[in-house]
């Protein structure tokens, strides 16, 4: 069993922390807000103040944070991650960030002596829940195979896609599908309504059509009931459209769906909806028809 420290417990890493520990890993967190952590320190997790003590008392560090600025936070600094990576140690960076930058913290662990994985995550909190998290991993290959026992403990698969920064480039490549495929079936939904056909009925035929993928099937219902504690937020949805962009901008790839998905989050973000689940572009198409 190993040290195992987690930086940033919320939706995601709170779960995540609790299978580590199910594991029988000793974790020690940290999170901007101490009292989000409080049901992990009961049951049984260690606490550090800074991100700094979490890695200092740790062999391998997991953090999962909502945009690049935020990981940029907890990494640099006197209190920061950087600040007591060494030989040794692995940094596990599971968020949903800018490649660019992933690369570019990878190469300051790597000049302290350590290592840093790339290691977004594929799924829900029902799919987590179930143990059925699949994860991408980039970096070096013979730390990946040494820290994917405990990667295994948070999921069901990790699969290695190659060099540092690469994973998180694969994560933002299929989260633009997940938003653009969500439009198209809250589309379908509407489509289908317009035409006289109840919501419900609408997505019982989706859901086992030929469209009916595991995304479909696990995001339809919250088109008919939206969850109370966001999935996956507007915002942050909107904040992985946009990193597609730039990335595509870059490489020279044209994303065209993935346009039309940045505008209708617009909408959404316009009406006040940000913080809600993303499957309110449902109400978002809804309100553009009636304009």
């Amino acid at each position: 069993m190993a040290n195992v420290g987690f930086i940033g417990l919320g939706v995601m890493g709170s779960r995540m922390v609790t299978r580590l520990m199910a594991a029988g890993h000793k974790v020690t967190g940290y999170n901007r807000t101490k009292a989000k952590a409080q049901d992990l320190l009961d049951a049984g997790m260690a606490w550090g103040d800074t991100p700094r003590a979490v890695t200092e008392a740790s062999e391998i560090v997991f953090s999962i944070v909502s945009d690049t600025a935020a990981l940029r936070q907890i990494a640099e600094g006197p209190d920061g991650v950087l600040a007591a990576l060494g030989t040794g140690k692995t940094w596990v960076e599971m968020s949903t960030v800018s490649p660019a930058a992933s690369c570019e913290l990878s190469a300051l662990a790597a000049a302290a002596g350590a290592q840093m994985l790339d290691c977004p995550v594929s799924g829900s909190i029902a799919t987590l829940e179930a143990g059925q998290l699949t994860m991408m991993v980039g970096g070096d290959e013979a730390a990946f195979k040494a820290a994917e026992p405990v990667l295994l403990a948070i999921g069901s698969k990790a699969t290695y896609v190659g060099a540092s920064g690469l994973a998180v480039s694969m994560k933002v490549a299929t989260n633009l599908s997940v938003g653009v495929q969500v439009l198209a079936l809250a589309e379908s939904i509407l489509l289908a309504e317009a035409a006289g056909i109840p919501r419900t009925t609408a997505i019982e035929v989706l859901t086992n059509s030929v469209i009916g993928s595991p995304l479909v099937k696990y995001k339809a219902p919250q088109l008919v009931s939206l969850p109370e504690v966001a999935w996956y937020p507007v915002d942050m949805m909107q904040k992985d459209i946009k990193l597609a962009l730039e990335l595509g901008a870059e490489l020279g790839v044209a994303l065209p769906t993935t346009e039309t998905a940045q505008r209708v989050l617009a909408v959404a973000q316009e009406k006040g909806w940000g913080e809600k689940d993303f499957a309110i572009l449902i109400d978002a198409v809804k309100h553009m028809g009636a304009k």
